[in-house]
This record gives C-alpha cells, sequence and structure tokens, in this order.
C-alpha cells in the first residue's frame, strides 16, 4: 500500500442513505470523501428504485399503522416512530427543496409551502401521491416508474457542486481499519492502488445483497461489502433471516436480463393470474394483488409451481401511458404486455444488517451504517413498500450528522490492517465461479420457503465455502476476492440466522419438521 488520506467523513456506498449522510456532514462544514465500487449513476441501488418514496402526509398514527402491520408486527416502534416523524421534513428539505425534484403532480401549494404540498392531494395543490401494497392510503411520491433515478442523479449532481465533498467512483473499500474497539475508516482501491483512507467517523452505505441470489432486482455488484466488513471486524448484525422477495420481477429466460415490475402497476389495477388464467391472490389474503409483499411471493411461487406461469395482467390500466419506461423495456424483450407479462419473486431487500440505533450508530466506536446494509428494525420481518428511500434517507441525515461530532483521528495512530499479494493472482473466472457455488446454495435451500434440513445443509456447504475463501485471501488481495469474501459471510450469516429462528414470520416462511420435503441436491452434491 502506498500512502495515506485523511477525511473528516468517509462515506462507503454512494446510495440515497451514503448521499444524504454525506450531505449532512458537508453542511456541518465537515470534508467528506464518498467512495463507492460503482459506476455513475447506475451502480446504485438507489438508482433502481420504481415505486416511489412514501411519507406520512397528514396522518401520522396511519402510517405507523401501516408499517407495523407490513411487518408483521415485528417491527421496532422506536424506529417506526423516527421515521415517520421525521418523513414529511425529510423530503421536503432535501428532495424537494435542495434537490428540485419535479414527483408526479407537482404543484405548488397556495401559500408555498412544500410542507402543506405534501399533506394535500391531486387536485389541492399537492402532489399525485400513489398506493402501494399493504398502504391503506395514496402516501408515494413518484415520478413514472422510475423514482430512484430522479432522486439519484440530482442528488449526485448537487454534492459535485458542494465545497468539501468528493465523490471517488470505482473505489472499493476493502477492510475497515479497526483498534479496540474503534474504526478509523477503511483501506481502499481505487485506480489500481491501495490505501489507507482515516476518518474521523466511517459511514456504511454499501446496499444489498443480491448478489447471493440467482434472480435479484438489485445492479449488479451488490455483494453484501458493508455487512461482511462490519461483521469481521466485530459489529453486532441482526435480524439477517429476513430477506424480502418482489413478488413481481420479470420472468426472465437463460441469459436474458430480468427487470421489475413496479408495485405501482398493480395498485392501477393490474392483476395476477396463474398458468390457467385464473386470478388467484384473493383466495390467499383480503387484499389480493396489494397483500404484503411476502404473502404475494409465496403466492406467486406456488401458482408457478402448480400451473407453470404467473401472468402480470396490465389490461385493466393504461399500461403503456402510465408506465412508458416499463413498456419500453416489455418491448425489448418481445413481451406483448397485452398478453400480460410473465413474473416471478426475485430478492429484493435485505430487511436485516449491521445493527444501528436511531442515528445510524453501529456497537463499534466511529462506525455508522445506513441504507439496506443497515438494521434500523423499521422494517422487522418485511419491508413495507416504498419505505427503503425513505428509510436510507432519514437515517442518513441523522447518521451524517452524528458523524460530524467527532474531532478526527491522527493518522499515524492506527496501523492498517496488512493486505499481502505475495502468491500468484488467481485465475480471472475464480471468484465468478466460487458465486455461481454460492448462488446454486442459496436458490436452493435459502429461499422463499426454508425447510430446516436444507438450512443445515446450506451450512455446511457455505462453512466449506468461506473456508477455501479465507485461505486465498491471506495471501492474495483482489477486489474480486474481497467481494467473495463478503458476500460468503454474509451467506453465512442469512442462513445462521434463518436456521436459529424457528418462526415463521414476514419474509421467514419455514417449514416446519414434519412438513419438510426431501432435501433437494446443494451444489457440493
Amino acid at each position: 500500500m502506498t500512502g495515506h488520506e485523511t477525511t473528516d467523513v468517509l462515506v462507503v456506498g454512494a446510495g440515497i442513505g451514503g448521499l444524504a449522510a454525506a450531505l449532512a456532514a458537508a453542511r456541518e462544514g465537515r470534508d467528506v470523501l464518498v467512495a463507492t465500487k460503482s459506476t455513475r449513476p447506475e451502480g446504485a441501488s438507489s438508482w433502481w428504485a420504481q415505486g416511489g418514496i412514501a411519507v406520512a402526509r397528514d396522518d401520522r398514527a396511519q402510517f405507523r399503522r401501516d408499517i407495523v402491520a407490513a411487518s408483521d408486527g415485528t417491527a421496532d416502534l422506536d424506529a417506526v416512530e423516527t421515521l415517520v416523524e421525521n418523513a414529511n421534513e425529510a423530503v421536503s428539505d432535501v428532495l424537494v427543496d435542495t434537490l428540485g425534484v419535479s414527483f408526479d403532480g407537482d404543484a405548488a401549494a397556495s401559500d408555498g409551502s412544500t410542507e402543506t404540498s405534501l399533506t394535500a392531494g391531486d387536485g389541492d395543490g399537492g402532489f399525485d401521491f400513489g398506493r402501494e401494497a399493504a398502504h391503506s392510503e395514496d402516501r408515494i411520491l413518484h415520478v413514472g416508474a422510475a423514482t430512484g433515478k430522479h432522486v439519484h442523479v440530482p442528488f449526485l449532481n448537487h454534492l459535485d457542486d458542494r465545497d468539501g465533498v468528493e465523490i471517488r467512483t470505482d473505489a472499493a473499500a476493502l477492510e475497515l481499519i479497526r483498534h479496540e474497539g474503534r474504526v478509523h475508516g477503511a483501506v481502499v482501491e481505487s485506480g489500481g492502488e491501495r490505501a489507507p483512507v482515516y476518518a474521523g467517523a466511517t459511514v456504511l452505505a454499501t446496499g444489498g445483497i443480491g448478489d447471493l441470489f440467482p434472480r435479484s432486482t438489485n445492479p449488479a455488484g451488490a455483494t453484501g461489502d458493508g455487512i461482511g466488513m462490519a461483521a469481521l471486524a466485530g459489529a453486532d448484525v441482526t435480524d439477517m433471516e429476513y430477506v424480502q422477495y418482489h413478488p413481481t420481477a420479470y420472468a426472465a429466460d437463460g441469459d436474458e436480463d430480468g427487470f421489475l415490475v413496479s408495485e405501482a402497476v398493480r395498485g392501477e389495477g393490474a392483476v395476477l393470474r396463474n398458468g390457467d388464467g385464473e386470478r388467484f391472490m384473493p383466495a390467499y389474503h383480503e387484499d389480493a394483488e396489494l397483500a404484503p409483499r411476502d404473502v404475494v411471493s409465496r403466492a406467486v411461487a406456488a401458482e408457478r409451481r402448480a400451473t407453470g406461469e404467473v401472468l402480470l395482467d396490465v389490461s385493466p390500466l393504461d399500461f403503456a401511458g402510465e408506465f412508458p419506461g416499463l413498456a419500453e423495456k416489455c418491448a425489448d424483450r418481445g413481451v406483448d404486455p397485452t398478453d400480460g407479462i410473465p413474473v416471478a419473486p426475485a430478492e429484493h431487500f435485505l430487511c436485516g444488517g449491521v445493527a444501528v440505533d436511531d442515528r445510524g450508530r453501529t456497537s463499534l466506536d466511529g462506525l455508522y451504517a445506513v441504507g439496506e446494509c443497515a438494521c434500523t428494525g423499521l422494517h422487522g420481518a418485511n419491508r413495507l413498500a416504498s419505505t427503503s428511500l425513505l428509510e436510507g434517507l432519514v437515517w442518513g441525515l441523522r447518521a451524517g450528522a452524528d458523524a460530524s461530532r467527532g474531532d478526527g483521528d491522527d493518522p499515524e495512530r492506527v496501523a492498517p490492517p496488512e493486505l499481502l499479494d505475495r502468491d500468484p493472482a488467481l485465475p480471472d473466472d475464480f471468484a465468478r465461479q466460487k458465486f455461481r457455488r454460492l448462488r446454486r446454495v442459496t436458490d436452493e435451500c435459502v429461499g422463499i420457503e426454508r425447510d430446516p434440513d436444507e438450512l443445515r445443509r446450506a451450512l455446511g456447504v457455505l462453512r466449506r465455502l468461506k473456508g477455501e475463501v479465507d485461505s486465498y485471501v491471506r495471501t492474495r488481495t483482489s477486489r474480486s476476492l474481497y467481494e467473495l469474501r463478503n458476500a460468503t459471510v454474509t451467506g453465512l450469516l442469512v442462513t445462521r440466522h434463518a436456521l436459529a429462528n424457528d418462526e415463521s414470520v414476514g419474509t421467514h416462511y419455514r417449514l416446519d419438521e414434519g412438513e419438510a420435503t426431501e432435501p433437494r441436491p446443494t451444489a457440493d452434491d
């Protein structure tokens, strides 16, 4: 490693949580380095968010009830209170007033107040609010079916123009610098060089774990880096069994790229039909297509097994007119939406992660986590639709402000971890092959329904895989190898937590021992 850098606040990741933390720290006059391994802007999960961002509007009590109900009664009530009480203000301040995001139906309130326009409905000088699954009222701000990029791009541009903030792309944090229970920054690889970056506070905002699964709505590169690094550094990690699947991802064939068919489409009236043409969701839940995501995902999976396919029938709405971006994606794949869009569940969001408090503080001094890699307790066992962007925004702002209170560190005080390159480089496809093995295991054993015997088999496979990866990491350093290490650690945590929790709740649906099916072969068999 060559040289070192120092900064007041190091943010690892450039989704909405990381950018909000950077903004809050910059507002406090701190120097901020945002290091993201992604390209701009498509590499961050926030860019891909379709449905929108929920706000409390003028009925905070009902918003609280909806979050708790969607979580199957498991959401942390203090976290719910933090989100709901800060929702309107955070969205008004950052997204509307600072970034100028033009949400659908954007019409200034009669008195010019953003807060008033957030509580007013369409036709009352307010926004065109939508509804998604498990919401009891229209409260979703959106920009068509591409809200994420309409928030993410102006956020990046705003921070580019702000003094004291540097956004460094293609920069991967490999390992945290830690000493006696405190984190002092991270070793960052950028431009082919590795160097320690010392920081008064480090904020992990690395996104999700989609690369651990064969079908996911996450962008490539979602390898659980923040969770893996934090866990290896000794930070508390919790609720890892709660992996949320989105019920309506395009059911791609072979090497064809999939895409998310936004929940907003069902919110506007689309219905799910099985291979026999039957609408089936009313038989599974009284809210039918707008039931919580875990319920709809299991129903779609069951109907696909029973009838061969599930189609999203968009004939009740003007699909091309209301969702032109999705219509274009269908056309690119030769799908005529009038015939129904073939859909299947796909891994979508991790409700667990690095355990944090109401300001994003982890169990290690100087280390924060925000966004999907963090577990605030807000989602419990299942996330309410369109609360992920809001959670990242609210906790990012709070973490960035709290992280700004430190006085920085002497860069000579703590030695960085030694990363070695004494053995020959591994083949170019080494990590890719190991990832295939990891994905086969999670697909077969740690999916929507979990059989205890299969979880135990997966645990054995993942332990052996981690042992292999650890032996290589001791003498070799590469970004792909460290991503594989983080993904393996994260996969182990998901499996261990799923095996330890014998209660089916929310996204964690565990088959009883007496109902267990014959274990399917795993990747090692």
